[in-house]
């Protein structure tokens, strides 16, 4: 833990990246269902709520896009402060809201600062990390996340109770704060070492590893090695540099192009983010009566959110990544199957007044559904929550690691905004049946990441262009992998 303390600090810097996102999904979940913002947006219906919804995620689409060309033009670092500054102006143009299509523009906005923040954080970390706790680093975006939705989640139940259009516009106005505090924090933050090689300030670079790595001490044998590899790395890396990102489809990243999408793509089809946008409406479809009762499940959804991703931050970099994705989809599934069945069997759709739905549960079945419901989260939060993150930014060399994490994050954005635009209309429309829909995506995802994902865990940055020059059917690359080890004694240090 002493040798990597800097690196920690470093990084759970940076991770309030995730903590934007985080709080402003959050937030809007809730908000959604408080009376005043309601009568001022004139009650929006649910093809309203989802464009609302989903215009966050079409800008963190095009925000993702441009992170690559800018975190390799203006660094890492400079990148992810450009993106505080943009945030911090969506969030006030959502704030000072008078009609829809300003809240619409400041979403859109915001959503552009937190597409550059959800490729550049991961990189960062990635970069600054050594091997033995790479997967543990870039898990602290996620638990931050989790950590923004469970303060949005408080802070909209605390301002819920105000009547005044002020229950609504103070919760969006506060994200402002940490996004001023990650851009203050980032200046006294490094460059990455990877970056100041890549663009000739070695002596920098050296003296960020021995900062992160030996308090400071450039003599370090183990700082010097890890410059070496890095320069080694970075000068392979320029002879087969990518010119555009039409180079990424050809061989031989083409695969790491195609997995990194992918993870990004199912992260998404696990469906947390109809489940943390909407569940105050799952919450009071599903028998839970009242604001105040569905708000307060919404709540403890986020506790368990948050404290079921400790146990990745803790193991991730034990467990591996194949085993935890497959572990995560088998019990995400499972849990959508029960909701299904039991949701389907026993509703009785009824429309109150305002025309929102009541599925009329028995009461037994109803808290069965809500349980299932956290289970859900609490197996995502310990398995596709943090790796969809780390998986994409370890796999790619140096020189198109931008640009490839920009692509990979953009498809995530992608889903996200279909998934939000939609999902309101499906949770009134088939209600167990998009519950169906997810369980047979968890299934098949099982077998997706048996066949297709390499085990990534432990391994340097420069190591992956072995890894993934076997056969890309990674359960029958195995053998190949451990004759490697076998013959470079390889061996991670996993003291952290």
């Amino acid at each position: 833990m002493s040798r990597n303390r800097q690196t920690y600090m470093v990084g759970s810097v940076s991770a309030l990246g995730g903590f934007l996102f985080g709080y402003d999904t959050g937030v809007m979940s809730s908000i959604l269902e408080m009376d005043y913002w309601k009568d001022y947006f004139h009650k929006p219906s649910s093809t309203g709520v989802g464009v609302i919804v989903a215009m966050l995620t079409a800008g963190c689409f095009v925000g993702s896009l441009f992170a690559g060309w800018l975190a390799d033009r203006l660094s890492r670092k400079r990148t992810i402060m450009l993106a505080c500054v943009v945030f911090s102006l969506g969030a006030a143009i959502q704030c000072g809201s008078r009609n829809r299509a300003m809240l619409i523009a400041g979403r859109f906005v915001a959503g552009l600062g937190v597409g550059v923040l959800s490729m550049a954080v991961p990189v960062f970390m990635s970069e600054i990390a050594p091997p033995s706790i790479r997967g543990r680093l870039v898990s602290l975006q996620q638990w931050a996340i989790t950590w923004g939705l469970l303060v949005a989640f408080w802070i909209d139940y605390g301002t819920h109770f105000i009547k005044s259009d002020a229950s609504w516009r103070i919760p969006m106005g506060i994200q402002i704060v940490p996004a001023l505090i990650l851009f203050v924090s980032m200046f006294f933050m490094p460059y990455t070492p990877r970056w100041l090689v890549d663009n000739g300030r070695e002596d920098e670079a050296l003296k960020v590893l021995a900062r992160l790595r030996s308090n400071g001490d450039i003599t370090d044998t183990g700082v010097v090695a890890e410059l070496e590899d890095i320069k080694h790395a970075v000068q392979v890396d320029r002879e087969t540099a990518v010119r555009s990102y039409t180079e990424l489809i050809k061989f031989p990243i083409r695969r790491r192009v195609v997995l990194g999408v992918l993870i990004q793509i199912l992260q998404q089809l696990t469906g947390i983010n109809t489940t943390l946008y909407f569940a105050p409406t799952i919450f009071k479809q599903s028998g839970l009566t009242g604001d105040n009762a569905s708000l307060l499940a919404q709540g403890l959804n986020g506790v368990i959110n948050c404290l079921a991703t400790v146990p990745a931050i803790l193991w991730i970099d034990k467990w591996g990544r194949r085993k935890t994705l497959m572990f995560g989809s088998l019990a995400c599934g499972i849990s959508y199957f029960i909701q299904a069945v039991a949701t389907g069997a026993t509703q009785n759709k009824t429309y109150d007044d305002n025309g929102d739905l009541n599925l009329n549960m028995p009461t037994g079945v109803s808290y069965l559904v809500i349980v299932f419901i956290y289970i859900f989260v609490a197996s995502f939060a310990m398995s596709w929550g943090p790796i969809g993150w780390i998986y994409p930014s370890e796999i790619f060399p140096t020189r198109i690691r931008s640009k490839a994490n920009s692509v990979t994050t953009a498809s995530n954005w992608l889903f996200n905004f279909v998934i939000g635009l939609v999902s309101p209309i499906l949770i009134k429309r088939i209600t167990w049946g998009l519950d169906l829909i997810f369980a047979l995506i968890m299934f098949a995802s099982v077998a997706i990441v048996f066949l297709f994902f390499p085990e990534t865990k432990n391994r340097t940055l420069e190591e992956m262009e072995f890894i993934f020059g076997g056969s890309p059917w990674a359960h029958k690359d195995k053998k190949r992998i451990a004759e490697h080890d076998a013959t470079t004694n390889h061996y991670m240090d996993d003291k952290v």
